[in-house]
């Protein structure tokens, strides 16, 4: 059966090189994901997720993440955790719960510590730097400080059929204290059902959130759309109803995978990454962007992916 995955932004990358072994031999989607997933968290260069994250408004990394097992409907999910490595093992450990399957703040830090996860300051020399330096900017020059709020999102699918989607982030650098975005929130940050498929969205939060934006992707390939027309059909729709209804829409995209393997990304956004490996396609990076009304992509050369990190 065809296996494949599909991931936000560059920083999958190397995550998603790991999994494609993990599914070729035949494992199971989910240790692909978490796989993937944790090596995005443990890299201190990628800044909007795990290690290294953006700071909120009190220079303190509060992490969100969530996991989905497209086969039973399980879902388990974190937010505001702090000082905590790998807060989607955390979230897939939560999947397992029948009930309290999403724990925030001290309830989360008091799971994973009761549970064996490593205790770590997530905080690095340059991200409090870069909060210092944001701080004064936006005390100096009065801007808006709301900022990297990149999620990684990710979606497999195994040679059994199985689906898994997961996410992980830490959310806009700057925000306030407590302050979770669309992330972990099912339906609207991700949503998996293996008889049909998952998707996965990033952006603005706060926008994404306004509508069940992944939930909605997987109802349309459930009635047999194409995942890009599925992924385009849902992100244009809920930007110009924010647009109508609201004057403007944040930054919304998104990626999606059927039951085939078969996968869609769309965005609103002039510059917007994603990693895709499949069983006949080795691991590439796109970049999408949004014109005329539709998504278009193209392959990034090797210079851009060397020197990009988002």
């Amino acid at each position: 059966m065809a296996w494949g995955i599909i991931a936000t932004w560059r920083m999958a990358l190397e995550g998603i090189i790991k999994a494609k072994e993990i599914l070729e031999n035949g494992q199971s989607s989910l240790d692909a994901v978490e796989t993937a997933v944790n090596m995005v968290e443990d890299c201190p260069e990628y800044r909007s997720v795990g290690y290294g994250g953006l700071p909120n408004e009190n220079c303190q990394v509060e992490l969100d993440a969530a996991f989905m097992d497209g086969d039973t409907l399980s879902i388990g999910a974190v937010g505001g955790l702090r000082d905590f490595k790998n807060p989607v093992s955390i979230a897939r450990k939560l999947m397992q719960e029948k009930f309290n399957i999403f724990l925030v703040g001290s309830g989360a830090e008091e799971y994973a510590h009761k549970t064996g996860f490593e205790r770590i300051n997530m905080l690095t020399e340059y991200s409090k730097k870069e909060w210092y330096k944001k701080r004064k900017e936006i005390y100096d020059k009065n801007l808006n400080p709301y900022d990297g709020h990149d999620t990684v999102g990710m979606v497999g699918l195994d040679k059994r059929g199985k689906i898994a989607v997961a996410t992980s982030t830490s959310g806009l650098f700057m925000k306030k204290h407590g302050r979770v975005g669309d992330s972990p929130l099912s339906g609207s940050g991700f949503y998996a059902d293996s008889k049909i498929g998952a998707a996965s969205a990033t952006g603005l939060g706060e926008d994404i959130m306004k509508g069940c934006i992944s939930y909605e992707i997987v109802s349309l390939m459930d009635k047999g759309y194409h995942p890009q027309y599925a992924a385009e059909y849902a992100v244009y729709n809920l930007n110009k109803k924010l647009i109508d209804r609201r004057g403007k829409a944040g930054d919304i995209s998104v990626v999606c995978m059927n039951n085939k393997g078969e996968w869609g990304v769309a965005t609103n956004i002039n510059k917007f990454s994603f990693v895709v490996a499949t069983d006949s396609q080795k691991p590439t990076v796109y970049i999408a962007s949004f014109s005329n009304g539709k998504t278009t992509y193209k392959e990034a050369s090797r210079e851009w992916i060397n020197t990009h990190t988002e």
